[in-house]
């Protein structure tokens, strides 16, 4: 049993009836946070911790503990890191930008094992805040091929389009869709990103089906970057082909 989700409950005399009926999720579901290792969804955890008077770190410790592959937590490092970032991305939308009913989808279609893919999905999200709610976030630069923006199931597609409008008004945000009329380009080899540490160097990392690595020969990808950057639409015309994909979803 999770003894601080328990006992809160308790203290607050609240039984898993009661708390769901504040949350409003099921009764089993609300019953299932005082497992160890289950954890609510990022659109109740808030709540529920409101409820229970108790920080959400206090009561799911585990929310906390690097979930990620031993392989990825290198770059992770990095990325936390950056005073810059610049993402190419061919065939989804990149992980720092997506929603969490887009993050669940694509992790699903891998070969997450259920009881973990709940975990995967929250590594991803805090990610995204560990880039973005810092002080200081760095600038970060994406260059999508808009093949990525016309996949996945249109109630999933709706959100995460006005998602990444919102995301791309920010100041430290530049979202840039590469066209399909662009044709064929250097990218197509696959997606990558350049990371610009404090210290003035740059690290690159690259995806495959396996694991990605880390890459101190970033001249070849500043090549890549140089020519899909110049191919992709500029910040205006991107939204503006965004806002039409989710007039179209």
């Amino acid at each position: 049993m999770n003894r601080a989700v328990a006992e809160a409950m308790s203290k607050s005399g609240l039984t898993a009836d009661s708390l769901a009926a504040q949350i409003g999720v099921d009764p089993k579901t609300a019953a299932k946070w005082a497992n160890p290792g289950r954890i609510p969804q990022t659109r109740h955890r808030s709540k529920v911790a409101e409820v229970l008077g108790r920080d959400e770190e206090d009561l799911w410790p585990d929310l906390y503990k690097r979930r990620e592959p031993a392989w990825f937590r290198p770059w992770t490092d990095i990325e936390r890191e950056a005073v810059g970032l610049r993402y190419y991305e061919s065939a989804v939308i990149p992980g720092l930008l997506q929603t969490e009913a887009y993050a669940r989808a694509v992790l699903s279609s891998g070969l997450w094992a259920d009881d973990d893919l709940e975990a995967h999905v929250e590594t991803r999200l805090r990610r995204q805040a560990a880039v973005f709610d810092r002080p200081r976030p760095p600038l970060s630069v994406f260059v999508i091929d808009e093949a990525a923006l016309r996949r996945g199931r249109p109630d999933i597609m709706a959100e995460q389009l006005d998602h990444l409008i919102a995301l791309a008004e920010r100041p430290a945000v530049m979202i840039h869709v590469l066209p399909l009329t662009a044709g064929f380009h250097p990218g197509q080899a696959g997606p990558f990103v350049i990371a610009s540490t404090p210290d003035g160097g740059d690290v690159g990392y690259l995806d495959d089906q396996a694991a990605g690595r880390l890459s101190n020969d970033v001249a070849p990808l500043w090549a890549v970057w140089d020519s899909v950057r110049s191919l992709a639409l500029p910040r205006d015309l991107t939204i503006d082909l965004m806002r039409a994909r989710a007039w179209m979803t």
